[in-house]
């Protein structure tokens, strides 16, 4: 490491603190439509020596040849335009929370490094740091003594395949040389409110998708565990075997959280694994005010956690946790070969930050996200797509403009009030202040669905978000 350049990196790193200013009020994106140039991207640098290259002249392939500032000549600002056109990531106006600078040292060292995590041998630091930090986090969990096993992947739909696929092993492990003519028909049950990648899983691990049972949840998008019961005894009627339920600890859209221990009740009743998906939700273990909302997560034959959502971990880092160290080891069994050094940035953080460091992280966040629930509860214009208040950070309203209040409600302000966020968002998109998601969800018209998981917002730019909305939209 000793060529390693930090002087430079820590001057980039001021340069992007500074262009990721949360308090600058100014553009957060840069919108290209279909018309724009995108020059900065797709610049010809034919004309440039440094690019320029002969049948016989290979000395411009070494990366030495295409740094800048050599020999007085100007390094070339099309990085700097990216950066200051395009990319806000402190952006609390959208998903992703502002880079820790430790980690931001610690990703640009694992480049340089360029070292695989595939073998103790070839990696043995970052080896055993994946397994004290997977160990810890299985004892936050609630798992004794942290025991079990785990492992790092390109990310919770990686992961929730891994639960899938390590339950089939456990309770049919002749499939791994068989195949799945080795079993009889096995069905899996989730939230409708789930995430795709359970779908995906089912797919791609030759379940079928038409054996995966979707279960009806309450206004809250919570899942009914009456209906779990219900369809687990119809699908044993009909000759099925139920193998696996996952459970949502947060939601996407509303950010529900399932009721782990009734539904564990019924898993063991009927011996079926149990999967809690924690990608959204996980990081509220680290907080002893909100951990309550995972109670019975204990009790999960595997969890899915993802650190590099609401812990505002860089991408990628995800974590499959799973109770008993199986007899197809994870790290044996991992669908890759080569794997990136994800843990060594979360490892770094966690020691940066401790655990009450996360604990502040996450407190605050729901804070924040409970302060946009009061203000705009009953606020004119403004209404809940559920009246309870948010278990997580995602809070789901729709705006109503002054020129569609006074409608009956009916079939036609629906149709108008469902082209208002979309409307709003592209508006958003073109200023280039703001970002907010949104969607439907079954039956109800497109709402927008605001979720922080930057500690550094402030109350003032929340105002500020309700602002930018009710500007753009008051003549819709």
């Amino acid at each position: 490491l000793r060529s390693f350049h930090f002087p430079s990196l820590c001057n980039n790193i001021g340069f992007l603190q500074k262009n990721n200013n949360v308090d600058d009020k100014s553009r957060i994106v840069r919108f290209f439509n279909d018309q724009q140039p995108r020059s900065i991207l797709t610049r010809d640098n034919e004309r440039d020596p440094r690019f320029r290259r002969t049948e016989t002249d290979f000395s411009n392939l070494y990366a030495r040849d295409l740094l800048p500032a050599k020999n007085g000549e100007e390094p070339s600002t099309d990085p700097q335009k990216c950066w200051t056109s395009i990319i806000r990531t402190s952006c609390w106006r959208e998903w992703r929370a502002s880079v820790c600078v430790c980690v931001c040292v610690c990703v640009c060292v694992c480049v340089w490094v360029c070292v695989d995590r595939f073998t103790y041998g070839i990696a043995p630091v970052f080896v055993l740091m994946e397994q004290l930090t997977l160990k810890k986090m299985r004892e936050i969990i609630g798992w004794p003594n942290g025991e079990g096993d785990g492992i790092f992947s390109p990310g919770g739909a990686i992961s929730n395949m891994y639960s899938v696929m390590v339950a089939r092993y456990k309770h049919y492990p002749e499939v791994k040389i068989k195949g799945m003519t080795a079993a009889p028909r096995l069905v899996l049950f989730t939230s409708e409110h789930s995430h795709y990648s359970i779908k995906k899983a089912s797919a791609v691990l030759g379940f079928g998708t038409e054996n995966l049972i979707l279960l009806r949840t309450d206004e809250r998008g919570r899942v009914i565990p009456a209906d779990l019961e219900n369809k687990v005894i119809d699908a044993k009627q009909k000759g099925f075997v139920p193998m696996f339920v996952n459970a949502t600890a947060g939601s996407t859209v509303y950010g529900a959280f399932d009721p782990i221990n009734e539904i564990a009740d019924i898993c063991e009743k009927y011996s079926m694994w149990l999967h809690v998906d924690g990608a959204w939700g996980g990081g509220l273990l680290m907080s002893r005010k909100h951990r309550h909302k995972l109670n019975g997560i204990e009790r999960a034959n595997s969890v899915t956690w993802n650190p590099h959502k609401m812990m505002g971990v860089p991408l990628q880092c995800s974590a499959i946790l799973v109770r008993e160290k199986c007899s197809c080891c994870l790290t044996v069994c991992a669908i890759q070969c080569g794997r990136h050094v994800d843990i060594f940035k979360f490892w770094l953080m966690w020691k940066s930050k401790g655990t009450i460091g996360f604990e502040k992280h996450i407190d605050r966040c729901l804070e924040l996200s409970e302060y946009l629930y009061h203000k705009i509860k009953n606020r004119e214009g403004y209404e809940m797509v559920f009246e309870c208040e948010p278990q997580h950070t995602n809070v789901c309203f729709w705006y109503i403009p002054p020129n569609l209040r006074l409608l009956p409600d009916g079939e036609e302000k629906r149709q108008r009030l469902h082209r208002v966020a979309p409307k709003i968002k592209a508006m958003m998109m073109e200023c280039g202040t703001t970002m907010v998601g949104y969607q439907p969800q079954g039956d109800k018209v497109n709402f927008f669905r605001m979720v922080i998981s930057n500690p550094a917002v402030t109350r003032s730019d929340i105002d500020f978000l309700i602002d930018e909305i009710e500007r753009l939209g008051q003549d819709l």
